[in-house]
């Protein structure tokens, strides 16, 4: 039959693709480079942990924002010579502050320095002879709240990576919500201190007193004498103990940090050492606001923009180290080092990224950096607002059940096919089990959080795939009670039901697509499971089983089947 080597040479492939990424799921793969790593990881309802809902302190964020406008404007005018008598910002957390003024000239000349300096961020809501009332821009408003909880969300993961849960989930619930589950977690006072406890954001200067190749010896000597390293150390413990060890060794003032290699995916895997200087005395704390901006040629970068007090810190830092690297360091990690081109004056500052990688590489970057600095800058407060506890017996208890009902209703359908459909049921069944197989094999490749909707999203799946058999065998015995012959009845048989088994995916394809969408936690979860269901259906109830049938009637000679 034409293509059959191809189609058959196709779904070994496929078989052999699915083989490798199950396998991580049993064994320990992580000492074989090209073997793949990622494996199917259980969520909070089966293998139980900590349900945390967690209120950001939006409000609070932005009254902080709006009183460090009012201190750079106070600076502002006094170079500027307008006359100021006072501030008002009780009405700080809605974005809103009052200008009190002594005259109609005051307020005049203030609103021009607010339109000539601030016309994308701030409005003139009024004014008077007493006063000009001024408030953000709705969007610029939104898109700092929006900022506030990706920098409370970008802080929990640094703390619940160092604490190193397993793929925690932390999501965003309405405006000012953060979700966050813990699998495995039982120690669930510790998780809170550290999902509350601030990032810490330094600027520091990379001190080129001792080479790379210096460097990289003195850790090895470190880690060999002290029998441990990055891999058998939390990272925050890894770089206090080898600090102590060097010392001695290391040049005065100077610490080593770690930034993670470009294409590594965890420190652990690839990490690149830096000498940096403590003395440089320029924190986080200083730093107003960053964000993704874009160069001359359209390329992403990220914009700085720090206080009063820190743009004189920085201008004196930038000034003495001109042509030397600065690191930003959040949490002892180093997450950028540009190089300082000339003094930076104004308290603005640009972050540049080079040319290395496509344009969505570069942005994702820009995103990462600007996030990672808003984070140790600008930290929202969290409330607990919700915690629930879920114990590892209630995870397992419904683990089994879910086990057993899925293996209870696959054996008794494939009982069903083998016993109605006979030898074609026998090859609806292979095609089954080659079906769920591919489908933990496609969730390992994502990596995907396996759930209690999820193990129901495969049972549905089972469903799927026999309804797509049953038309095909339905069409089949159409075909052989028209005296056909079993090769015919077989290519019409496939033929004719394709297009139902495609409509009726398709529609639930449109289905799923909907609730990934729209649908949060589970219901995502859900939706995933669905859609990979879809695609397994196709490719082993479908796909597969046509290629053995070929196989047996054109290859092997098989004259006749029973259906």
């Amino acid at each position: 039959m034409e293509g059959l080597r191809a189609r058959t040479w196709l779904a070994v492939i496929g078989l052999a693709a699915a083989i490798s990424f199950v396998v991580p799921n049993f064994v320990d793969t992580s000492n074989i480079s090209w073997w793949p790593a990622r494996k199917i990881n259980f969520g909070l309802d089966i293998q139980g942990g900590l349900h945390l809902v967690m209120g950001a302190d939006v409000g609070g964020v932005i009254a902080t924002s709006i009183h460090r406008q009012t201190e750079a404007l106070k600076v502002e005018f006094a170079k500027e010579g307008i006359p100021v008598k006072s501030y008002d910002t009780a009405n700080g957390r809605n974005g809103e502050f009052v200008i009190h003024v002594a005259s109609a000239a005051d307020a005049q000349r203030v609103v021009a320095h607010i339109q000539k300096s601030y016309g994308t961020v701030l409005q003139v809501i009024s004014s008077d002879a007493d006063s000009v009332e001024i408030k953000y821009f709705d969007a610029y408003l939104s898109e700092q709240k929006q900022n506030v909880i990706s920098q409370a969300i970008e802080t929990i993961r640094n703390r619940i990576d160092e604490f190193g849960v397993a793929e925690p989930s932390i999501t965003q619930q309405g405006a000012d919500r953060i979700l966050v589950q813990l699998p495995g977690m039982a120690d669930a006072e510790r998780a809170k201190q550290l999902i509350n406890t601030t990032a810490k954001l330094d600027f520091m200067i990379v001190s080129y007193e001792k080479s790379p190749e210096e460097l990289r010896v003195l850790i090895e000597q470190a880690e060999k004498a002290g029998n441990y390293s990055m891999e058998t150390l939390k990272y925050s413990d890894y770089v206090t103990r080898l600090n102590q060890d060097l010392a001695g060794k290391l040049p005065a003032k100077t610490v080593v940090y770690f930034e993670k290699s470009e294409n590594a995916r965890s420190l652990e895997v690839g990490s690149i050492p830096y000498l940096l200087r403590t003395d440089t005395d320029l924190s986080g704390d200083v730093l107003d606001n960053a964000a993704v901006a874009f160069g001359q040629f359209g390329e992403p970068e990220v914009s700085l923009r720090f206080n009063p007090l820190g743009a004189n810190k920085f201008a004196d830092l930038t000034g003495n180290h001109i042509n030397q690297q600065m690191a930003v360091v959040l949490d002892r990690v180093v997450k950028t080092a540009p190089k300082i081109n000339a003094k930076i004056p104004n308290g603005q500052a640009v972050i540049t990224l080079g040319s290395v990688g496509n344009r969505e590489d570069q942005m994702n970057e820009a995103k990462l950096i600007a996030t990672a600095l808003r984070a140790g800058a600008l930290p929202a407060s969290l409330e607990q607002l919700e915690e629930r506890r879920v114990g590892p017996s209630l995870g397992l208890d419904a683990l089994e059940q879910a086990k057993m009902g899925s293996y209870v209703g696959a054996i008794l359908v494939m009982i069903f096919m083998v016993v109605y459909y006979k030898g074609m049921g026998v090859i609806s069944t292979i095609g089954m089990a080659i079906n769920i197989f591919s489908m933990f094999a496609l969730l390992g490749s994502l990596g995907a959080t396996l759930t209690l909707p999820g193990i129901a999203g495969m049972a549905l799946t089972v469903g799927f795939a026999v309804d797509a058999n049953v038309l095909i065998n339905e069409r089949m015995k159409e075909e052989l009670a028209k005296g056909a012959s079993l090769q015919s009845a077989v290519r019409e048989g496939y033929n004719k039901a394709m297009s139902a088994i495609l409509d009726s995916n398709i529609t639930v394809s449109a289905t799923a697509l909907i609730l990934l969408y729209f649908g949060t936690g589970p219901v995502r979860g859900f939706a995933v499971t669905l859609l990979v269901g879809i695609v397994t259906t196709l490719f082993g109830n479908v796909f597969v089983s046509k290629v053995m049938v070929d196989n047996l009637v054109y290859r092997f000679g098989l004259k006749k089947l029973s259906v």
